[in-house]
């Protein structure tokens, strides 16, 4: 029987250390060893088990790593103090000076300053393209080309990545495929489809709280060891370890997210619907007219919906900022960055989570300066969200 992601956290067998059954926060930042020689050998990566010191692994990070990985299907995951050392941890991981990255050019703003701004520094350099361009991504891939960079739900723009054509553009240039997952867990598995790394913001969807900020790398056992290596260990010497209390609260949360993410995605497919009537430009992966509709739902686990995220373009960014104010007042949502929390939330992309990237940038890849993200909530009458934004368009004169 093929298990889901949900029924392989399920499975886990996760106890307290007297029995609880939640497993233990484990608060201590050092670890006893009873000989000499077990100290030397877990410097060395020769003993298993045992735990050394925080900043390389915790007993709660372990556990919460191993609940990743058992959503992924990977052999192992480590943990992160956000989303953004997740991704650099991982880049750098792989890469040194001298070397290219080909990466989507429609992502998240961080790690486009990532990508663009911060690497560079390093001489390591990044080429943007349309990802849904195969062609130009191939043509983009050069000698020293390490990384193959993707969001399976690109943002804001929501296209969607051919994870299994990528990997094979990867796999035949002898290159990592890396793959954010952060708005779609549980509905797409990058590492099924190919995938070599895939990253997340736990702090979004996974945790689903918006109470702390935190971060994943899945992949396999070799890549996972090598960032935590005490000698040259990307993850261990630049030191992004999350607080074992946080580890162990976003941990209960994953065991909800298989039903959070079913919530989210009917909210966000009724909201898409009854704005898309309105006649408002809505952008979302659930409408058959979405160009990357097919292909999504060729990739996906299909119980659990096309996703929590839907955009809409009010055209000018004064015309989505009164929108947006008047969403909240009229108790709709926030205004507020971020997603996957159990309300709903709403930013401009290209005055928020997208400002990174050059207002020219953002015209080259078909953002509209009234773009409007809308991360749809838990709500349990979604009904009275659409007639709230409503209202507003309403009263805006915006219909």
């Amino acid at each position: 029987m093929k298990k889901d992601p949900a029924t392989r956290i399920q499975m886990l067998e996760q106890f307290g250390e007297f029995g609880g059954v939640n497993p233990s926060v484990t608060d201590s930042a050092t670890y006893t060893f009873m000989q000499a020689k077990t100290m030397l050998e877990t410097f060395t990566g020769e003993a298993e088990g045992c735990f050394l010191y925080s900043r390389h692994w915790n007993p709660s990070n372990k556990f919460l790593a191993d609940a990743i990985a058992a959503m992924e299907d990977t052999e192992a995951a480590w943990v992160t103090a956000s989303g953004m050392s997740a991704i650099s941890n991982a880049i750098m991981g792989i890469c040194k000076a001298d070397d290219h990255i080909v990466s989507s050019v429609t992502t998240y703003g961080g790690t486009f300053a990532l990508l663009n701004n911060y690497l560079p520094k390093f001489n390591i350099e990044t080429t943007f393209v349309n990802i849904t361009d195969l062609d130009a991504v191939e043509k983009a891939i050069r000698p020293n080309t390490k990384i193959l960079y993707t969001e399976s739900v690109t943002n804001p723009l929501l296209q969607i990545s051919d994870i299994p054509r990528l990997a094979e553009i990867a796999k035949k240039h002898g290159i990592k495929l890396m793959v954010d997952n952060t708005f779609t867990p549980m509905i797409i598995e990058p590492a099924k489809l190919g995938a070599d790394v895939v990253v997340y913001s736990l702090t979004k969807f996974v945790n689903g709280k918006n109470d702390c900020v935190a971060g994943a790398i899945a992949a396999d056992a070799e890549f996972i060891s090598s960032l935590i290596d005490v000698n040259d260990g990307t993850s261990m010497l630049l030191g992004p370890v999350l607080d074992p209390m946080r580890s162990s609260q976003i941990l209960k949360n994953m065991h909800t997210l298989h039903i959070r993410m079913k919530q989210h995605s009917e909210n966000a497919s009724y909201l898409a619907a009854k704005l898309d009537e309105l006649g408002l430009k809505v952008v979302y992966p659930g409408f058959d007219t979405h160009p990357g509709h097919e292909l999504m739902s060729s990739m996906m686990n299909e119980k659990y919906g096309y996703g929590g995220m839907l955009t809409i373009d009010m055209e000018t960014s004064e015309r989505a900022a009164k929108l947006m104010e008047c969403m909240e007042e009229k108790g709709a949502g926030y205004l507020a960055v971020s997603l996957g929390y159990f309300k709903t939330l709403f930013s401009n992309s290209g005055k928020s989570t997208s400002s990174e990237v050059p207002e020219e940038t953002q015209k080259e890849m078909g953002m509209s300066e009234g773009l409007i993200r809308f991360s749809v909530g838990l709500d349990n009458e979604i009904e009275n969200t659409f007639e709230m934004i409503k209202a507003c368009l309403e009263e805006l004169k915006f219909l």
